[in-house]
């Protein structure tokens, strides 16, 4: 069983040779993943779940050929003389409407007045539009006739039966992440459910004697816990479902209970703990209980991060501070919760940006500023978005992403191009 590295002795804790790199750590987060078991879901809530398995269509879409237009279904060798200033006129023998079928015969020189949707009766092969009969000057009634304005080919306004998709043909394949528009194709394939894989579910921890829920009285010394709400969010988001487990006391005993209560989560999240202070109880718990496998990422802000086991379910530990562990939650739990959904594309949405501020990024690990960033003729432009300490929500909450400096870059200066991964972007 791996256990915690021995703590740093006093002033190796900022040290970057001894920290885990970004990479490094994610993969060895990611690894300890794979996709959770399918399931069968309603088509409603299948939106943004991964396939689990192969759709074949069990029938043509459309079934049937029919109308793309509300018009006139005619022969198209009826309509060759057609002109606007010399129509032709067709004898009007009924009409089609969507959802029923008729049994008019088009024969030559005749027509079907036809709704769009409607099944194409026999004998007819195009359709003609009602802008280009005289349908409008109100001379149309079945038994009467029609002027049709304009010549049309076979075919013409006609949708045909297996024209979008072929009975027998694969229109969907494991590991598509569903649009609404899959959805839809489901749907018209008969589909009323989706075989997926299963949301994880994502129990969430605060840590602290410091931290009281919104709306409760709040003591001198205290702060609202909005970490667990930053975190519940960001689960959702993504795909998760988040169980929230409140806040626990810097007592052993209560974490221990605390932590107990994620027996049935796919991954616990705990906020704050991780650190070096007297009372960061989360990474000793875990050395007792559990594993830690890994402990301190070169990562600005978020430094202070931990992942291991309790018992069978694994373990993220975010630092405390709010923007840190929003931040930390952006690298690791994020493609996490992906993975288990069933995704292989896990990295964030990134674009090159031009630089509009200097960004100090002292301590040798790779910092992640909060911007904002603008589209422009010459490309994208990125603003630091506010203050940028590791509490500063207000910056988080007005970017639109992260710029990263590398760790070896103690200076990025005005004008240079960064990686900027987009926080408000969609998933894809």
């Amino acid at each position: 069983m791996a256990q915690l590295a021995p703590m740093p002795a006093i002033g190796t804790w900022d040290d970057p040779a001894r920290m885990i790199g970004v990479d490094d750590a994610r993969d060895r987060v990611l690894a300890a993943f794979t996709p959770l078991p399918a399931i069968q879901t309603p088509l409603v809530d299948a939106l943004g779940l991964v396939l689990a398995e192969v759709v074949e269509a069990g029938s043509d879409l459309p079934p049937f050929a029919n109308s793309a237009m509300d018009g006139f279904a005619v022969r198209a060798a009826d309509t060759l003389a057609a002109r606007h200033d010399a129509r032709v006129r067709l004898r009007v023998l009924g009409q089609a409407a969507a959802g029923y079928v008729t049994d008019v015969i088009v024969m030559p020189g005749s027509a079907v007045r036809i709704m769009t949707g409607a099944p194409i009766p026999r004998g007819a092969d195009a359709v003609v539009r009602f802008e280009e009969t005289d349908e409008l000057d109100g001379l149309a009634t079945v038994g009467g006739t029609i002027g049709i304005r304009r010549a049309v080919e076979s075919g013409a306004n006609i949708r045909l039966a297996g024209e979008d998709v072929r009975a027998g043909e694969i229109v969907l394949t494991a590991g598509t992440r569903l649009r609404s528009a899959h959805v839809g194709l489901l749907a018209a394939l008969g589909r009323t459910t989706a075989t997926v894989h299963r949301r994880p579910r994502v129990a969430i921890l605060a840590t602290g004697d410091e931290i009281v829920e919104p709306g409760e009285r709040m003591c001198s010394g205290q702060i609202r816990n909005s970490n667990s709400a930053t975190v519940a969010a960001l689960v959702y988001r993504y795909g998760g479902e988040p169980i929230a487990l409140g806040i626990a006391r810097d007592t052993t005993d209560e974490l221990r209970a605390r932590l107990g209560a994620a027996t049935t989560a796919d991954l616990l999240i705990t906020t704050g703990g991780v650190s070096t202070g007297d009372y960061d109880l989360v990474k000793d718990v875990l050395r007792a209980e559990g594993r830690i496998d890994l402990w301190q990422v070169r990562l600005k802000p978020g430094k202070p991060l931990a992942f291991g086991w309790i018992g069978a379910t694994p373990l993220l530990g975010l630092p405390g501070n709010p923007v840190a562990a929003a931040v930390a939650f952006e690298q690791f739990a994020r493609p996490a919760i992906l993975k288990m959904l069933g995704r292989t594309d896990l990295t964030i949405p990134t674009v090159q940006a031009r630089l509009a501020d200097r960004i100090e990024n002292r301590g040798g690990r790779r910092h992640f500023a909060r911007v904002r960033v603008d589209a422009t003729a010459d490309g994208f432009v990125a603003h630091l978005s506010g203050l940028q300490g590791a509490g500063m929500l207000a910056g988080l909450a007005a970017a639109d992403g992260l710029a990263v400096v590398p760790d070896d870059v103690p200076v990025a200066e005005v004008g240079a191009m960064l990686p900027v991964q987009m926080l408000n972007w969609d998933l894809g």
